[in-house]
């Protein structure tokens, strides 16, 4: 039986409206093909990375931030989104991997929270294969990846119609302050780590790429086709 096939776009490091806009004009393209359960082989949709050209904070569904907070942080220099993902508040800036899979669920023969949860063995898998142990994956309110009491990756997703956007934050060398000015997801008492820190070395956005892609290939069980230009 063919697997099925995702289209892989690699945006390098890019302004945040950019993931957006070509997440948009993938969702549009998605919803607009027949609803039906797919045979093996066909195209389930997008996976698109990138990481963030700047710093950004985003609300998510829940909300997050206040007008007052929203005007702190950008005076702070950093923009500020409301988006269509679950959860509340989070960052996303230089040194960060956003994975933001676009997918018609049906044809990966998946439900919403197993896409979830294959999100969070992506990263709990990357971390592996990074030489890091003890990455794992917490019960709600908990969601994304842990080590101990500190996030290395947020995981925020939407699905509507079966199809999902949005997705998993991993900090491989972001700076860190920038979380110090907000509560991320709205969790009291907890921190957030990167790889770059946890692995006392630099780790960049490049380097992580390729055992990614290999971790979301196994957990996914799809094949990945390349995509020279975003379309």
């Amino acid at each position: 039986m063919l697997q099925p096939a995702v289209r892989l776009v690699r945006l390098g490091r890019v302004p945040y409206a950019k993931l957006l806009g070509l997440q948009d004009r993938w969702l549009r393209r998605l919803q607009a093909e027949p609803g039906t359960e797919a045979p093996s082989g066909t195209e389930a949709g997008a996976l698109l990375l990138c990481e963030p050209a700047g710093p950004v904070y985003t609300a998510g569904l829940r909300g997050g931030l206040t007008p007052e907070e929203t005007a702190r942080l950008r005076a702070l220099g950093a923009e500020v989104r409301v988006t269509g993902r679950g959860g509340l508040a989070t960052f996303h800036g230089p040194g960060q991997l956003l994975c933001h899979p676009v997918l018609d669920l049906r044809r990966l023969g998946l439900r919403l929270r197993m896409h979830v949860a294959a999100l969070e063995a992506c990263a709990v898998r990357l971390c592996e294969l990074q030489g890091l142990q003890g990455a794992r994956a917490r019960s709600p309110p908990y969601t994304g990846v842990w080590l101990e009491d500190r996030k290395i990756c947020a995981i925020g997703v939407r699905c509507g119609r079966h199809i999902t956007s949005h997705g998993l934050a991993l900090n491989c060398s972001t700076d860190l302050t920038w979380f110090e000015h907000i509560v991320p997801c709205g969790l009291v008492g907890t921190g957030v780590t990167s790889l770059s820190k946890e692995l006392q070395r630099h780790v960049t956005v490049d380097e992580v790429m390729p055992p990614f892609l290999v971790a979301f290939k196994e957990i996914y069980k799809c094949t990945l086709i390349s995509e020279d230009s975003p379309n």
